[in-house]
């Protein structure tokens, strides 16, 4: 049996796909922080926004099939955007077992400012617009993938949704 060595260690910590996204998640949402707490936001509740100003209204199930978020962790989110004024939620008239959500006057004037969070996160990542488009491209891929891929214990779930936004 030959040795283990570095190049050939299938173990390796550096080498692991799960450990370079694991890494990368967190230290660009922690670029986002400063960003969103002006606003009060953590950056799933930026996420649920991003949905809204693109979407609106959104039903609940559909929030959660867009940002695959399950009901138990979207409804805290929702509590908490509406504590802080900027969504309503509201059963839908023609679907009493619906919730919609809609944006409130100050989530909408909010997007003004969330505009320049896109163009301060790439210039914090001192990285080529091009190159991170790139990127997402490879991620939106790698997430497709992995999606397709038959999974005997989860149950079958959306599909993601190609996007092209950066920052």
């Amino acid at each position: 049996m030959e040795p283990v060595t570095e190049a050939t260690d299938l173990l390796a910590l550096d080498r692991q796909v799960c450990f370079a996204l694991s890494i990368a998640s967190r230290s660009v949402i922690g670029l986002y922080r400063p960003l969103l707490q002006p606003f009060g936001l953590t950056h799933p509740q930026y996420l649920v926004m991003l949905a809204l100003w693109q979407h609106e209204p959104l039903s609940v199930k559909e929030l959660g099939e867009l940002l695959q978020l399950d009901p138990g962790t979207l409804s805290p989110l929702l509590k908490r955007l509406e504590a802080l004024g900027y969504v309503h939620r509201e059963r839908n008239s023609k679907d009493e077992r619906a919730l919609a959500v809609t944006l409130t006057p100050a989530g909408r004037q909010l997007r003004a400012e969330a505009e320049k969070i896109p163009p301060a996160i790439v210039a914090r990542l001192g990285m080529d617009l091009d190159e991170l488009q790139d990127l997402h491209a490879a991620l939106m891929r790698l997430i497709a993938s992995a999606a397709a891929t038959p999974d005997p214990l989860r149950p079958p779930g959306p599909s993601v949704p190609a996007t092209s936004n950066r920052g």
